[in-house]
């Protein structure tokens, strides 16, 4: 639970495996929202642990990426909105992801409770 102003606000602790350039644009809005999704990525797609975010940022992005970086970042989200997105298994039980649709990123950004940190980083 955290307080905005005056407040309480319940927020659920969610995180997004990302790119250096991803990681640029974040850091370019002061840490405060994900960048718009490229037209060939209709989802934004937050995970809800850490170990697969660690998986995705330490194999994926290291792998793909031109510089072999990549990123774990962490952030809160009000839980009243964040509930109207389905938690979708996209592989072990541990692989949990929200999938938000790429128009409704703005919104959602609008709703992160604190900054968005940066908690891991692989090469």
């Amino acid at each position: 639970m955290l307080y905005s102003g005056l407040r309480r606000v319940e927020a659920m602790i969610l995180y997004r495996p990302v790119g250096t350039k991803e990681l640029a644009l974040i850091a370019d809005s002061g840490y405060t929202k994900y960048p718009p999704r490229l037209p060939e990525q209709p989802i934004f797609y937050p995970v809800l642990n850490e170990i697969y975010a660690t998986e995705i940022a330490s194999q994926w992005n290291v792998a793909y990426n031109d510089d072999h970086k990549g990123y774990v970042t962490r952030f809160e989200i009000e839980d009243a909105y964040v509930g109207q997105f389905e938690i979708h298994i996209v592989g072990s039980s541990l692989h949990q992801e929200l999938w938000v649709p790429a128009e409704e990123l703005d919104s959602f950004n609008q709703h992160i409770v604190g900054p968005i940190q940066v908690i891991s980083e692989f090469s």
